[in-house]
């Protein structure tokens, strides 16, 4: 079952058990209005106090429960959610560290002498003036000494897909392990969005 599934099937039997326990208070109070205007009410309607009294515990025992359950997987939602953000970080910061290293790699070609693509310089460019003239002032010095060499582009891959990100979806879709409320029909424990 996925995490929104469940969170969704919870939640309507929170809604069900706040009804019920509304219901509940309400048949308590006019109970003792009833027992408060009838002669010895107390006495007649002790049973039927007593049996209320252990339904609306019954009630909170469930509620408590349910609001256990609800709790754990907003944690395991935000446990899925965090892993996520974090994977997207890592690759962001490990795309990074490819790119200082092919800028470096261009400045160094370029300080032996070699020539590389237009691209490739461009981008040593962009990211530093001071260390684009210092390669080039190398390579000159490196001209004088021997033959330069021709590279390739270091950012020839450059065209492979993006990964997608999508926490929220990742959270909501992950799977849980976790049975539904009892009484709880699947599909009619959907929730509409502006419900939640």
């Amino acid at each position: 079952m996925r995490l929104i599934e469940a969170q969704q099937a919870y939640r309507a039997q929170r809604q069900e058990l706040i009804d019920q326990r509304k219901e509940l208070l309400n048949r308590q109070k006019a109970l003792e209005r009833k027992m408060n205007v009838t002669v010895n009410g107390k006495e007649l309607f002790a049973e039927e106090a007593a049996t209320l009294e252990l339904s609306i515990n019954a009630n909170k025992e469930k509620f408590e429960e349910n609001l256990e359950v609800l709790d754990k997987l907003a944690e395991q939602e935000c446990a899925v959610w965090n892993a996520e953000v974090c994977r997207q970080q890592t690759d962001a910061m490990s795309d990074y560290a490819n790119d200082m290293a092919k800028i470096m790699e261009v400045a160094r070609r370029i300080s032996n002498g070699g020539k590389v693509p237009a691209t490739d310089e461009q981008k040593l460019m962009d990211y530093s003036m001071e260390l684009y003239m210092s390669a080039k002032n190398a390579a000159m010095l490196a001209e004088m000494r021997k033959k330069s060499e021709k590279y390739d582009s270091l950012w020839e891959d450059e065209d492979e897909e993006q990964t997608e990100y999508d926490p929220q979806g990742k959270a909501e879709n992950s799977e849980v392990d976790i049975a539904l409320p009892e009484g709880i029909d699947p599909v009619a424990a959907e929730v509409p969005e502006a419900e939640i």
